[in-house]
């Protein structure tokens, strides 16, 4: 049976002094959920095939999707800035999207209202959604009786440290809903694996550029933010990620789709609320 992997990108900070300002308001970490031979077998030959039939490549030097460099068309991805080459591009990697079997699931964090609430409660923002997409993970494994472990970006020194530490207590400790003993029946490995998105680590590039358009659209549907901004293939990229999210009995909240703290509407599900 092949080994499962979690690949983890962030949308956002965890400075909770800028809790209230509205571009800062928001932390988001996605997990995407890949078998570890689909990786090596279909998804990385796929990326690299599209990254040489559209841009200058050369195996010293692999090119690293970034959302923001793609879509600003910066280097090393200028031949966007050309229209068609731009449409077909979207064309081509929206199908190896589509048809690529993952399992995503994403955290969103109001961190003022979670200051408010919980203002005694002084755990790192990061952490804590860490903690939840942690739970939600093992949860999956244990539904489907897979087994994995955890890649995540490289955030800095001081930050990887403290990231490995919290990965240790939570894997040692378990949480509200996952015993210690699921923990570890289900994750391979008491280290969370810390890697720069420059190693060309296929999965890391795929969570990089689904973690934005997840996190906006979970921020949309529950009246946080205003769709100010259409964007038609952000838009074609949340439509695939409709069927993408883990679910239990046709539930996505509270599983793939996690808002915090736990909110009236459609948030639902195994929240801890405090």
């Amino acid at each position: 049976m092949s080994k499962y992997r979690m690949y983890v990108d962030e949308v956002g900070n965890s400075d909770m002094g800028s809790a209230e300002n509205p571009n800062h308001r928001f932390l988001s970490l996605t997990g995407v959920i890949l078998s570890l031979d689909y990786v090596k077998n279909q998804l990385h030959p796929e990326f690299e095939e599209i990254k040489s039939k559209f841009f200058e490549q050369h195996p010293d030097d692999p090119i690293i999707f970034h959302r923001k460099e793609i879509i600003n068309g910066k280097y090393p991805f200028e031949s966007l800035r050309d229209q068609s080459t731009r449409e077909q591009f979207n064309k081509e990697l929206l199908r190896i999207i589509l048809e690529t079997d993952f399992t995503i699931i994403t955290v969103v964090l109001d961190k003022f209202e979670y200051r408010e609430r919980y203002k005694e409660w002084e755990y790192d923002p990061y952490h804590y959604c860490m903690s939840v997409l942690l739970e939600r993970y093992v949860l999956y494994l244990d539904k489907n009786q897979l087994f994995g472990d955890v890649y995540a970006e490289a955030r800095g020194g001081k930050e990887n440290m403290r990231l490995k530490e919290a990965f240790r207590m939570i894997f040692d400790y378990g949480t509200q809903y996952v015993a210690p003993d699921k923990m570890a029946n289900r994750l391979t490995s008491r280290e969370i694996k810390i890697k720069p998105k420059s190693n060309n680590i296929t999965g890391l590039q795929l969570a990089d550029l689904l973690a934005h358009p997840s996190r906006r659209e979970i921020l949309l549907e529950n009246g946080e933010i205003e769709d100010t901004r259409k964007n038609i293939f952000a838009e074609k990229l949340v439509g695939i990620l409709k069927n993408k999210y883990d679910q239990h009995n046709g539930e996505i909240y509270g599983f793939g789709k996690n808002l915090l703290p736990k909110k009236k509407g459609p948030t639902r599900g195994p929240i801890p609320d405090g």
